[in-house]
């Protein structure tokens, strides 16, 4: 039933994406029903797989992340409607994990478990209700700036200049994919305002707190969607999808990539694809973006370690990999600003598809080490964003759930206890 429930809730977003663009406004990014649907999308299609996991599959054929979001109980229908439409993430989201919501209504969500540095865990303790107050301020700050920056800058630096006739002409190389960065730069901080005012929100209800740190101090990146710091400053393709739209990578992950017979890489990035949107330049991008990833993973595994011993050669390294990332990333989203196949593909061609070729040539010369751990069940070649952001988010979240499933525990015990005195 769960992959009915998959084949469904993206059959119907698809129709959806379908009517908003060939029926009302093409090209135009406008706020609609398609966004919402996005999020309760991913909310339906996670639920009814973690409800599989929990209830249908032995506790031995889960992954460790499966086995911390798993649904052992049917949620009532007001726990359902309550989960994909709750009025902080119904427009713009971020995906939450149903136990993480569940946990939050019922009032579990302060109850943690603090862990040692060394990710032993440590003596529990209760803490009184943490303020959101400076997260939520820090964030509205930053979604003030990133649209001032959007309104000022943003339109003075058009994606679409790129494949101007006369700039193409005049241009040389350097100034051609200097202006390709700058350009994409400036088109993510509208993904920024909407992203972390989506996280404040959330945050503002009390919902998005995720402990706190070994000093004691209050974390409310429990559903963050992105992290502008690493994004900007990102030395390799991995590291910059591990923090740009984190929740939606974690749900292609455990949605896709985790349950893949074959190819798993390709099917999560046309999955991302199909879910963005009918775009043409949506697969454009994401295709890409399969070349773009293999390649990266394939130059990172067999050439990283010569470059890591001194510091001073490591520095270089990693000037010239963040360079070498930056130009890599606008390179791929092209298409999926300009949306159409041929502006998308006047922008190839005149790069000669540059990128394309290396990476090709990269996968030729160069042989994708497999680690231990790429050796074992549902993680084999890994997507770039299943590695680091794994560990941590799977940190996170087993100290997490584990406490409050503990506490969960407890209260049934003494609900029953109540009830046979009674």
């Amino acid at each position: 039933l769960y992959r009915y429930c998959f084949v469904f809730a993206l059959g119907y977003l698809t129709v959806c994406q379908i009517t908003r663009v060939y029926i009302f406004d093409y090209g135009q990014y406008s706020a609609d029903f398609s966004g919402p649907m996005m999020i309760i999308t991913q909310k339906i299609t996670s639920l009814a797989f973690e409800i599989h996991d929990g209830m249908f599959r032995k506790n031995e054929d889960l992954t460790p992340s499966q086995k911390c979001l798993a649904v052992r109980r049917m949620p009532s229908l007001l726990e359902y409607l309550s989960y994909n439409c709750n009025f902080m993430g119904i427009l713009a989201g971020p995906l939450c994990s149903y136990k993480d919501y569940i946990t939050f209504i019922e009032g579990r969500s302060y109850q943690l478990q603090q862990s040692e540095a060394n990710g032993k865990e440590d003596t529990k303790y209760e803490q009184t209700d943490p303020s959101p107050n400076i997260a939520v301020a820090q964030k509205l700050l930053i979604c003030g700036l990133s649209l001032l920056f959007h309104m000022t800058i943003t339109k003075t630096l058009p994606v679409e200049y790129n494949i101007d006739d006369n700039f193409r002409a005049t241009a040389s190389w350097p100034v051609r994919f200097f202006y390709l960065y700058v350009s994409l730069m400036a088109a993510r901080p509208k993904y920024y305002f909407a992203w972390t005012l989506a996280d404040a929100i959330n945050n503002a209800a009390g919902f998005g707190f995720r402990g706190y740190d070994k000093n004691g101090v209050t974390r409310w990146d429990l559903i963050s969607n992105l992290r502008i710091q690493q994004i900007e400053f990102s030395t390799s393709f991995k590291m910059f999808l591990d923090n740009w739209n984190i929740q939606t990578a974690l749900w292609l992950k455990r949605v896709c990539y985790e349950r893949a017979t074959f190819s798993p890489t390709i099917q999560t990035f046309i999955l991302s694809a199909i879910w963005h949107g009918v775009y043409p330049g949506y697969y454009l991008t994401f295709l890409t973006g399969v070349l773009m990833t293999l390649a990266a993973r394939a130059i990172r595994n067999n050439i990283r370690h010569y470059f890591v011993e001194s510091p001073a050669v490591k520095l270089c390294y990693d000037i010239i990999t963040w360079m070498a990332t930056q130009v890599a990333i606008s390179y791929t989203v092209v298409p999926f600003v300009l949306l159409s196949v041929k502006p998308s593909f006047t922008f190839y061609s005149s790069c000669y598809f540059c990128l394309h070729i290396a990476s090709i040539l990269v996968l030729l010369v160069f042989p994708l080490k497999r680690t231990e751990k790429g050796s074992k069940k549902h993680e084999s070649i890994q997507p770039v964003w299943s590695t680091k952001l794994e560990e941590e988010s799977l940190l996170q979240k087993n100290s997490y759930s584990t406490t409050n499933n503990s506490f969960s525990q407890k209260q049934e015990i003494t609900r029953r206890y109540q009830a046979l005195k009674q």
